[in-house]
This record gives structure tokens, sequence and C-alpha cells, in this order.
């Protein structure tokens, strides 16, 4: 059976609108995912290193900042930064967030890591049972301390003060205890010298630098060093820092360090990598020994690339919804936009000319039935000579029947009364040339 033709005409649109609603459902469920993936992101996994370090404190102060923007931190120990590089690097961790010295990345945290931008100085702390002789920086066959496993202190100790020929491993006894024993032992006497890559405010820095018979070391050739190593500084503790009257330390000491960089994975939440950037504004802005006023954080990139979004933030500051928004609210509109924000702008040519594309659509049904129209008005005399004149009359009845089934929005129904007018035209005009 033959389908009628307003229904065969019909099936096209039908299509589009089917299309187009499953279109809008398939958008719609990824971006609810989406919004209910962000609104899970509102807690973060930051590395914390053992007590006696700064880090502890300032991993606190984060989490105490944070928390009032509504941001939970829970902390997880470990045992340096190098070890927490490699949890930064493994997405199973679950660790996003670290406070990494430079010089101890690799190429393989290139993929997954950034820097937030560089936040404090940590010198190179070298303490020895009552001073070094003659001012000569030679730890061959004493017994020292350079950090656990995994620490930044290990790390950076084995690799400069060895390439300098100041430890020898052959002679010299090291020790992988942990800042706040390390102070301990030296202090007793059970250790020759301790080492440590840490922030002046570090507890453990503070009580050697008070220690009776405890003195800081200097570094020799510093400005050979910072060439060599170009993630170190050189930094300069003056006469008196620590104790004016005395005098404490009696005369400059020349250091070596990193700075540090706020470290997170690549994939972090837009929103969580802004809040912390305001928290490293809040905590490290502030004037300090080696740090001037606004100093940090600062954009730079010492061994990982700046994240995007501080980029814009050094630039700009906070985007305007996280300035305005709860944490909550921020991150509940900030993913929808970054998908609906492009979406826009490629759609809204799309919307500009989808009327008139409308337009033209509707119009070439109608003229389509008008092309036919001509052919046949074209083939009326031949029709009329050879004797089809009856065909020729049911042709023009069917095609003003589909004219008549033609399903047109209402702005476009006056062209198809004039399309069945100009056919009723022509089929007067077919009968009268028949009765002549």
């Amino acid at each position: 059976m033959d389908i009628p033709v307003h229904l065969r005409e019909s099936r096209p649109r039908r299509l589009v609108v089917q299309v187009s609603l499953v279109a809008a459902i398939t958008l719609s469920v990824c971006l609810a995912l989406a919004v209910l993936r962000s609104l899970r992101q509102r807690t973060v996994v930051m590395a914390v290193y053992p007590e006696g370090s700064l880090n502890v404190g300032l991993v606190k102060r984060y989490q105490e900042v944070l928390a009032r923007k509504g941001l939970e931190v829970k902390l997880d120990p470990s045992a340096g930064a190098v070890e927490s590089l490699s949890d930064l690097r493994n997405p199973k961790s679950g660790v996003s967030v670290a406070l990494v010295p430079g010089g101890i990345a690799t190429k393989q945290d290139l993929q997954e890591l950034v820097s937030l931008g560089t936040v404090l100085y940590q010198p190179l702390w070298i303490f020895s049972r009552g001073g070094l002789p003659h001012q000569q920086l030679q730890l061959t066959g004493c017994r020292i301390s350079i950090g656990p496993d995994g620490s930044s202190s290990r790390a950076l100790s084995l690799e400069v003060l060895r390439s300098a020929g100041w430890i020898d491993q052959k002679s010299t006894t090291l020790l992988a205890l942990p800042p706040a024993e390390s102070a301990q032992a030296l202090i007793r006497g059970d250790i020759d010298t301790a080492i440590f890559v840490d922030g002046w405010e570090s507890p453990v820095v503070q009580q050697l630098l008070r220690a009776n018979r405890v003195n800081l070391e200097g570094i020799p050739r510093a400005d050979a060093l910072v060439r060599i190593y170009p993630y170190l500084n050189k930094l300069v503790l003056p006469a008196g820092a620590v104790d004016l009257a005395e005098p404490r330390p009696p005369t400059d000491v020349i250091l070596i360090g990193p700075k540090a960089s706020l470290v997170v994975r690549r994939d972090l939440h837009a929103v969580i990598q802004y809040r912390l950037l305001e928290a490293a504004v809040e905590i490290h802005s502030t004037p300090s020994m080696f740090r001037a006023a606004g100093q940090f954080p600062a954009s730079e990139s010492v061994d990982l690339p700046l994240s995007p979004y501080a980029q814009d933030f050094y630039k700009t500051g906070s985007p305007f919804l996280l300035r305005h928004l709860p944490f909550w609210l921020a991150v509940l509109l900030e993913q929808p936009l970054v998908w609906l924000i492009p979406l826009l702008v490629i759609l809204f040519p799309v919307f500009r000319l989808a009327p008139a594309v409308y337009d033209w659509a509707e119009r070439r049904r109608i003229y389509r039935l008008y092309s036919e129209l001509k052919r046949l008005e074209d083939e009326m005399f031949y029709a009329a000579d050879r004797g089809g004149h009856q065909d020729f009359i049911e042709r023009l009845n069917r095609l003003e029947d589909r004219a008549s089934h033609l399903s047109v929005p209402s702005a476009f129904k006056p062209q198809v009364y004039a399309l069945r007018l100009h056919i009723d035209m022509v089929r007067h005009q077919a009968q009268k040339s028949i009765s002549h």
C-alpha cells in the first residue's frame, strides 16, 4: 500500500526533531555527570613530611586557610619531597599537592605534574658539632645525618656535596635520621654533622641555630655552585640574625638553597588550583629572613612547567565566580561553563543562520511542487494534441492533493494557497483547451 505523500514528507522533519531531542538529552546527561564529578572534588590530599620540618607547619596552615574557603585538606605522611613526587605521579595514591624544592623533579614528572609557582627559599643547612677545623667544609670520616630515603635533604646533599668533594661515602657514615632525631643526636654528640634542606622558620633549624656547641657552616665557592646548579640560589644569613647581643652567628654565613614550589597533579580541578594559589598568597607573601614582602608566591617554573591556571592567576587573580561565590557553587558552575562557553561560541552563528535555513527548506518544499506544476503546464498542449488530456487532469489532481496535504508552518500557508490557486488556473486552462 502506498504511503500518503504528506506522511512521507513529514518523516524527515520528525527525524530531525528526534535527533535533536537525543542530542539535547545526551548533552544534558554529560553536563550532569560533569557537575556531579566536580562536586565530589571538595577534598584534596597534600603530602606532609616528618615532624621537625617547616613543611609540617606550612601544610597545617594550608589546611586551616583552605577550610575557611570550603575545601578539606587531608594529609598524607611522606618521608620527603622525593617520595611525594613519586606519589604525585601515581594517580592511585590519592596525593594531589606537595611542597617540593627545586632540583629533584625528573622528566617523568613533566607529563603528570605542574607547578603553581615558587613559595619560599629552602637553604641547605649544615650544622656541625663544635665547628669544622680551619673553616674547611671537609666532611670525610664524619658521622653525618643527611635525612631519610625519599627526602630532599638526602637527594640534594648527595648531589651537591658529593660533587663538590665534601662527602666521601667510603670514609663517611651517612645516616638516614628524620629531622627531629637528627637534631637531638647532634646536640647529644652522637653524630658529627646534620644536614637539612628546609626553610628559615623550621623548628629544627631554629633549635640548632641556638644550641650550644653547634655551629652553622658556610658554603665555600657558593657562586660557582649556583652557576653549576641553576636551581640553587646564593643566600646570606647576616651576622647577629639569630642573636644580636651575642652575636650569633658572629659573621655573615653564605648559604645555598633551592626555592620550593607548590606542585600539583596536572588534572587537579581548576577551582582547587585557584584556591591553593589564594592560600599561598596568604601564607607566603609576608616578609621573612630570606624573602621580601610580596616576593612569594612567584610565577616561576624551576623544574616543572607553570600550570595554565597559575599563569592566569598571576596576571588577573582568581576568576570572577571564585571571588564572589562559595566554593561549592563555584565548582558547580565552573564545570558546565567550561563546556557551554565554547559550545555557545560555535552554535551562535548556527542559531543566527538557522531561521534562514529553515525558511529556505520550507520554501523549497513548496517550490518543488511549483516546478512540477511548471513542467505540467509546458506539457499541457502536447497532451491535448495526443489525446492525453484525461491523464493530464489526473496528474494535476494528484499534484493538488499533495499541495493540500503539505504540512507547513502558518507563515508559509499563503504560499501553499497560492500554489493551489495556480494549479486550479492550469486545470481551468487545460479544460478550456479540451472543450475547444
